[in-house]
């Protein structure tokens, strides 16, 4: 496993954070062709919060067993977030939200639903996406489409030309989930994306 620390952030801004990423794939994972789920996911994290970020990626092949230990890993080192890219369409080898789903302890629908909302608006066969959104412990996890764009959009939203939101992305919901199951205060750029939290939740700016 691997750790790296976001370098445009400002310690002591915000509450320090630990964010899991994982890549899933066969041929990535053995070299086939160069990851791109992992720096997808670093890049927009990276310019969507204001929190000091520690990474902690995984890169691996498609393996029920392999996934699921690493999602419990991460949990375990303190990642209050972990997202995970790849493996989650119909075909056989596609099983990451088998291994999510083994080991919640909560599952949150409306996550999977709204990215497939998203998606929809450019394919049809977003229909056939799986990803789910499940809590284990103090930690929320959730499966992204494997493409760097898709990643984008679902997490993002779709915006219009003047930059105005038309579908909100789910990462808007995301920082008070993580206040929600007793993670750290997570503050995005409101440029990237716009998160939701009821006025009781807000925390007063220093």
């Amino acid at each position: 496993m691997s750790e790296t620390t976001s370098p445009t952030s400002s310690p002591g801004s915000a509450d320090a954070v630990r964010i899991g990423i994982v890549s899933v794939s066969d041929r990535a994972s053995t070299g086939v062709y160069e990851d791109q789920g992992l720096p997808a996911l670093r890049d927009w994290l990276t310019r969507a919060l204001k929190n000091p970020i520690t990474f902690k990626s995984r890169l691996i092949p498609d393996d029920e067993a392999q996934i699921s230990a690493a999602l419990i890993e991460l949990v375990d080192a303190g990642c209050s977030l972990v997202l995970t890219t790849g493996g989650t369409g119909p075909s056989p080898r596609d099983v990451t939200p088998e291994a999510t789903l083994a080991v919640a302890q909560k599952t949150l629908p409306g996550f999977g639903e709204q990215m497939r909302q998203i998606s929809l608006r450019f394919v049809p066969t977003a229909i056939l996406s799986r990803q789910v959104a499940v809590i284990r412990g103090n930690s929320l996890i959730i499966n992204l489409p494997g493409q760097p764009k898709a990643i984008q959009e679902t997490l993002e939203g779709l915006k219009d030309a003047d930059g105005k939101s038309i579908v909100p992305g789910i990462f808007a919901a995301v920082p008070y989930c993580v206040d929600l199951i007793g993670g750290p205060y997570l503050e995005t750029r409101d440029e990237v994306c716009k998160s939701f939290r009821p006025k009781s939740a807000i925390r007063p700016q220093v």
